[in-house]
């Protein structure tokens, strides 16, 4: 009796996982009619047999590890042309057994024109059917928006939104029922296309993770062209490696403890006021010190950039403790994603010279030439959140590419829209990641489950409170912490191992 009742219960919770019947095959995918839709190729992947594209030249090598451990799946091509000039390939993965019933997107970055393949198989790992796109070109620079304006609207949103209206289609198809619910996951641009997607379609997804989002991406671009131009006024700015890990070292020498926890990591850095003329050079140039015009260099960028006729910050800037990663932006060049703004979409003149960008005008010739299209700034969420939308946003705190302070910024627009934090506290949740680089890495704990806490708030409810985030070095997990909702922040609670998230308590900020 006890075997029959154990044997009938792995059947119903298998059940739950197994793809519903009544669907196509996969091979018949490639026949679906829908418009403005190409199927360039339906094939079903045996477990463990999916290998991605090489790397291009001079890319990094592809990791295969992961796709070992793919399950049997469906995978599906397309090509999407929205306009007469649209070529948006997308690929919808789906999952041949044990399918959640969910449809996850995952997002992009940069300037896209290359397919996630990672977080694709991710996202079949964890049963989801799910799907990507390059946004409508190939390669990683705005080159293709030269003479194309609708490439470019494609890019700005028409891509993400065409294919999640495609994927649903096709999955529809496949498993002969809609998903369930809807899911998008990105970070950096994929936070900006998953922002866009809650302001301009709002019914798309039903829970959105928007990571690091490049939201305000005109003004970010300006903000990191200024960077490099802080860094290269003359000889003497430019910030070496060495100056730079000589710089974080200051700064945590100053900040480290003021959180009462002396851990390499600060958990509310805005608090921390470090000045840098404290590390000029006395006399000959050392690693450990900063020629003065280093310093003018590391003032200005602490100060952030600003109009220089209204005064008015035109983005936020590095925290402290982030130190590590300047040298990304405060190269010796422009960071070409962030100069093809300018070279590609205002000024369309590959010569274009980035150390002649002005604050004033090139920046409001660049707002009247975007005109909002890629920008997603619109504090008014209302829509996404009256069809009980959740957005789940993060963003580290030591983010090398994107100012963590612009999520705190957008965050607080909404809540504000929404009438204060308790009214906006059921729909939106921001959390701050502190040691954590652009949508991961960097010192601090920088693993956590956000699609498991978006699910759960989606499907049960339960707004998270918190997230176990993890800092593993060399395959073993040396350190957690708790992830707080903003404005609050870990507090450690006087006893027990500081490496333990169970010794910390989320708490408003001391």
């Amino acid at each position: 009796m006890k075997f029959a009742l154990a044997t009938l219960l792995l059947i119903s919770a298998g059940s739950l996982f197994a793809a519903p019947t009544g669907g196509s095959t996969c091979d018949s995918l490639s026949k679906l009619n829908l418009p403005n839709v190409s199927i360039t190729s339906a094939q079903s992947v045996a477990a463990g047999a999916f290998t991605p594209p090489a790397a291009p030249p001079g890319g990094f090598p592809v990791n295969l590890a992961p796709f070992k451990s793919l399950p049997e799946f469906c995978r599906v091509m397309a090509t999407l042309t929205p306009s007469s000039d649209s070529d948006i390939k997308i690929e919808v993965w789906l999952p041949a057994s044990g399918w959640n019933n969910d449809f996850q997107a995952i997002g992009n970055g940069g300037w896209n024109g290359t397919m996630g393949y990672g977080p694709l198989a991710e996202g079949v790992k964890r049963g989801f059917a799910t799907a990507g796109t390059d946004t409508g070109h190939a390669g990683g620079s705005a080159s293709f928006a030269l003479g194309h304006p609708e490439k470019l609207t494609d890019f700005a949103y028409r891509a993400v939104h065409e294919m999640t209206v495609t994927s649903k289609a096709i999955i529809q198809n496949f498993y002969g029922t809609a998903p369930r619910y809807s899911y998008w996951n990105g970070c950096s641009t994929g936070g900006r296309q998953g922002l866009k997607e809650a302001q301009k379609f709002p019914a798309d997804f039903d829970g959105i993770i928007a990571g690091a989002p490049a939201n305000y991406q005109t003004h970010l671009h300006v903000w990191s062209v200024w960077v490099a131009q802080q860094v290269n006024k003359t000889p003497d700015s430019f910030l070496s490696p060495e100056k730079l890990g000589g710089l974080h070292k200051a700064v945590l020498a100053t900040c480290d403890a003021g959180d009462g926890v002396k851990d390499g990591l600060l958990n509310d850095p805005p608090r921390c006021h470090f000045d840098p003329k404290t590390l000029e050079c006395k006399g000959e140039d050392l690693p450990n010190c900063l020629l003065p015009a280093q310093v003018e260099a590391v003032q200005a960028i602490y100060a952030g950039a600003k109009n220089p006729r209204t005064g008015k910050e035109v983005f936020p800037t590095f925290e402290p403790g982030s130190e590590l990663g300047w040298s990304i932006l405060a190269g010796k060049q422009a960071a070409s994603v962030a100069s093809d703004s300018f070279t590609y979409v205002v000024y369309k003149n590959p010569a274009w010279d980035w150390k002649t960008m002005n604050l004033d005008s090139d920046v409001a010739l660049l707002d009247k030439t975007e005109n909002g299209s890629i920008d997603a700034m619109d504090p008014n969420m209302k829509p996404f959140f009256a069809h009980k939308g959740k957005l789940l946003m993060y963003h580290g705190w030591s983010d090398q590419l994107i100012a963590p302070m612009n999520s705190i910024n957008y965050y607080s627009s909404v809540v504000k829209n929404l009438g204060g934090d308790k009214k906006a506290a059921d729909d939106i949740r921001l959390f701050m990641v502190p040691g954590m680089a652009h949508c991961g890495g960097g010192e601090g704990p920088n693993t956590f489950d956000q699609v498991g806490a978006i699910q759960q708030w989606v499907e049960q409810g339960k707004a998270p409170e918190q997230m176990i985030a993890s800092h593993s070095d060399k395959g073993t997990v040396d350190r957690t912490r708790p992830l707080c909702p903003y404005p609050q922040v870990a507090h450690y609670k006087g006893t027990g191992s500081t490496d333990d998230a169970a010794n910390f308590t989320c708490a408003s900020p001391q």
